[in-house]
């Protein structure tokens, strides 16, 4: 995987076994950023780590007591003391540790929600490019699965070395008052840890890194072919044994990485706890040695065996830290990697809000090219199985998708560049019609004037200011849009309605539908304004849908509004009810329509007939038939059917 940011990441191939995250100071600082909000907690957590730790060294010292004094000496009050002693510091101890923990899982899911609100926040502002190229499903593995890993290398990995350094320093501080001696020969063994751990450590680590991506390449699969599109196309091509079986793979490789990664994590803790018992069992028998000589008591070799067990535990711990931390790191270069995605679309420090806006709009030789830059995107995700369509999928070219031989016996459209050299002015109220071929760049300008994308060349003014000097509020306030595609939530026709204007009344709501033709056929559903329109708005026919989305822009109630056209799929009744709902709201507004209506491009002030990325004709409707060019042409083929059927 190529990560981006800093010099912080390098490439990384899942099937490298020496590939390992490239751990900088300036990346620890970066994690440990996200930690200094919880300061409070933490400190809180350090203080009951010390308790804890204390206490925890409390217990062989009791026992060292109870085997050295109160039993040779038959000491019955010392004897209940002790015992008492033995009972009341783990209640102790357990009452802390839970206060622990609650501050550990307050830390630990304020990590969660500051990444995704930090991951979402960036994704909202990336451009339509990044999101043409992007997987869903990729999105929402970084969103998920990364960001609790990301959240582990805080809320558990961290703290775990914290605590398990103290517990070894305060543990190595007692053990070597006891028996500096026997201390020596206890911590011998750790060269057997640190050897143990690198071997199998970088294998782990390797393992997870598979891990994520396949878990990553499944979420993909499941958001392309689950959400209601894919699943109609699933069906109508007869493909679910197809893709049961890509499925299958996916999961497959999530299920034999976790095996993998289950079992070395086994062999790692039986090797390190085969380490463990050489150490102990050299420990008894010098100590055994030293109380048949006199030097030690049997209580001191208990306690010391008891702090030996203490200390390797953490031992083992701290000795396996830098593989998790690294497994962590792991997660936060992929949460990273979407932080650093520069902006493309990007608003200036000083942009110029404009709370009034005329409608005056102007293109100065504007070019544009989908031109992909690829620090601008994610890394690919690897498709199994799957037929390589790299130039269909990351072309980002809306246009590209009806590319073909064009109506009317025009030239095939596909070019480099996607528009070329556009120069026309549109004045306030005016209406601008757009035609030409299918594939000819139509979409693409409408794009263009939202700020949906920058002009590779050249540049685009509204009101006399260059939109790249103005706020993207200001165009968000001022511009409305109704695409051929109307994308409707999955939830009430109130909520997807009042996504324009959030605090518009009931009758501001009934208004608009009414201008859009859609408020009889609302109010005679059960629930009304509260009937649910289901995923993607299926629950509607694509009148129905486009007369809300139409309902929707009329709320907003735009100063320039572009609009796509789209009456192919809609029966007589519909495209007349839209018609007419159309007439209202391009009244005394600006207006760019890729037309598909005979009537709308006799009402345009303005035609612009484009082909290949050009404005090859300009005019009214009757100069351009007097041509006899593209528009004619178009004419004859499409729009004069029109007439004829009217």
């Amino acid at each position: 995987m190529m990560m981006r940011g800093g010099g912080w990441f390098r490439y990384m191939h899942g099937h490298d076994n020496k590939a390992k995250p490239n751990v900088t100071r300036r990346l620890l600082l970066r994690v440990l950023a996200y930690a200094k909000p919880y300061r409070p907690q933490i400190a809180g957590m350090l203080a009951t780590i010390l308790l804890t730790t204390g206490l925890g060294l409390l217990s062989p010292l009791i026992f060292r007591e109870i085997i050295d004094q109160a039993l040779p000496q038959k000491d019955f009050a010392k004897l209940n003391l002790l015992a008492l002693g033995l009972v009341v510091i783990p209640i102790i101890s357990g009452g802390i540790r839970i206060w622990q923990r609650k501050l550990n899982v307050a830390i630990g899911e304020g990590v969660i929600y500051d990444l995704r609100v930090s991951l979402y926040h960036h994704l909202q502002q990336m451009s339509l490019r990044f999101f043409t190229n992007t997987k869903t499903g990729e999105l929402m593995s970084r969103l998920n699965n990364d960001v609790v890993g990301a959240q582990n290398a805080i809320s558990n990995t961290i703290v775990s070395i914290i605590t398990n350094v103290i517990t070894v320093v305060a543990t190595l501080a007692v053990m070597l008052g006891m028996k500096w001696q026997l201390t020596i020969l206890g911590v011998m063994v750790l060269p057997l840890f640190i050897l143990v751990a690198r071997r199998l450590g970088t294998r782990l680590q390797r393992i997870a890194r598979e891990q994520m991506g396949y878990n990553a390449q499944m979420n993909a699969m499941m958001n392309e072919t689950l959400n209601i599109s894919g699943a109609l196309l699933v069906k109508l091509f007869g493909r679910i044994d197809a893709e049961v079986e890509h499925f299958d793979r996916r999961a497959a490789d999530v299920r034999d990485a976790g095996i993998k990664r289950a079992v070395l994590g086994s062999q790692f803790f039986v090797l390190i706890g085969l380490v463990s018992v050489v150490g102990t069992a050299l420990v008894y028998w010098v100590g055994g040695m030293l109380v048949i000589r006199g030097e030690f008591t049997i209580g001191d070799i208990v306690a010391f065996a008891t702090f030996l067990a203490q200390l390797y535990t953490p031992l083992q711990a701290l000795t396996n830290a830098p593989v998790d931390f690294a497994q962590s790191i792991v997660s936060f270069e992929r949460v990273f990697e979407i932080i650093d995605l520069p902006l493309e679309i990007e608003e200036k420090p000083d942009a110029i809000h404009l709370s009034a806006v005329t409608g005056a709009l102007v293109f100065e030789d504007v070019s544009f090219r989908y031109q992909l830059n690829r620090s601008h995107l994610l890394s690919d995700v690897e498709r199994i199985g799957r037929i390589d369509s790299v130039a269909a999928t990351r072309s980002g070219n809306p246009a590209q998708k009806d590319n073909g031989a064009s109506t009317g016996g025009a030239k095939h459209q596909a070019r480099e560049l996607a528009l070329e050299q556009l120069a026309f002015h549109i004045e306030p109220g005016q209406l601008v019609a757009l035609v030409g071929p299918s594939g000819a760049g139509k979409t693409t300008l409408t794009y263009l004037i939202p700020r949906l994308y920058d002009p590779t060349a050249g540049r685009i003014k509204l009101d006399g200011h260059d939109l790249r000097d103005l706020s993207l509020r200001t165009m968000a306030e001022n511009i409305g849009m109704v695409t051929q595609e109307t994308y409707l939530f999955h939830d009430t026709i109130r909520t997807n309605l009042l996504y324009a204007k959030p605090d518009a009344s009931q009758v501001e709501l009934e208004a608009a539908t009414k201008v859009a033709h859609i408020h009889d056929f609302i109010m005679g559903l059960n629930d009304g304004y509260d009937s649910i329109v289901g995923e993607r708005g299926y629950r509607l026919s694509g009148g129905e849908k486009q007369r809300l989305a139409i309902a929707r822009v009329v709320l907003k109630d735009p100063r320039i509004l572009v609009l796509d056209e789209a009456t192919s799929h809609l029966d007589s009744q519909s495209e007349a009810l839209i018609q007419d709902a159309l007439s209202h709201i391009l009244r005394d507004r600006t207006s760019i329509v890729i037309a598909h209506r005979l009537s709308t491009i006799l009402a345009a002030d303005l035609i612009l007939v484009l082909d290949r990325g050009r404005i090859v004709e300009r005019g009214s409707h009757s100069a351009l038939l007097a041509r006899e060019g593209v528009y004619a042409n178009l004419y004859e083929t499409q729009f004069s059917r029109q007439r004829e059927s009217a």
